[in-house]
This record gives C-alpha cells, sequence and structure tokens, in this order.
C-alpha cells in the first residue's frame, strides 16, 4: 500500500471502480492475506493519479484504521475485493478480555472457514 501526501494511506489501481458512488458512502476495502479475508479499512475517497506513462489511474484513499474481520475464503485479486454488505465478513470486537466474542488464533479460524465454520 503506497502512501499518498497526506496522512492517510492509498492504494493505486489501474482501473477506476464503477461501483464509486456506493464504496464513497461508507464502503471498505477488505484485504485477502492466503486467500481469507482478515481485515478491512473503510474507503476515504477516491484520487485522480497520472502515472510516469501518461495513463489515468485510481488511488484509493483509506482511513488509516484497519479492522480485523472474521476470517472468510476469498479469491483476491490484486490482494483485495470490494465485498457487499450481505457478502462481507463481520468485523471482529476490539473488547476481547473476557468476552465471548474473543477472536480465535488466525490459523484455527483459517482451518474452521475452510471447512465453512464462521
Amino acid at each position: 500500500m503506497a502512501q499518498s501526501g497526506q496522512a492517510n494511506p492509498r492504494h493505486v489501481t489501474r482501473m477506476w471502480p464503477k461501483r464509486e458512488e456506493e464504496l464513497l458512502a461508507g464502503g471498505s476495502l477488505y484485504w485477502v492475506f492466503k486467500g481469507l479475508v482478515l481485515a478491512r479499512q473503510r474507503i476515504v475517497r477516491l484520487e485522480e493519479v497520472i502515472g510516469e506513462d501518461g495513463i489515468r489511474r485510481c488511488g484509493i484513499v483509506f482511513d488509516p484504521r484497519v479492522v480485523r474481520t472474521e476470517s472468510q475464503p476469498r479469491r483476491a485479486f490484486q490482494g483485495w475485493r470490494y465485498l457487499t454488505p450481505q457478502d462481507a465478513p463481520r468485523d471482529l470486537s476490539t473488547n476481547r478480555a473476557g468476552s465471548d466474542d474473543t477472536p480465535l488464533p488466525n490459523k484455527l479460524a483459517a482451518a474452521l472457514a475452510d471447512i465453512g465454520i464462521r
């Protein structure tokens, strides 16, 4: 992930998102690690980026906060995905100590997700 000239992280991609309006209305980009969605970042804005080759690209600017999600098997496309709310994994609770929402270790969560248990 690249950094823009501002404080927020940004990822530059070749194509401008077709679902721009939906993404800017609270959408997130979901990060895929070794075939599993494990985190998301809220999309703050889209910036036009002109490459050294003169080609227009899209800078997806994120909220700096990374939100861990439930493990969900998902084929990556460039390491990330846009997901509709009904297809997206739930956020993990940030209140871990003594909570029933304590997340499982990543390896265990991945193994369970592989067999369809979330």
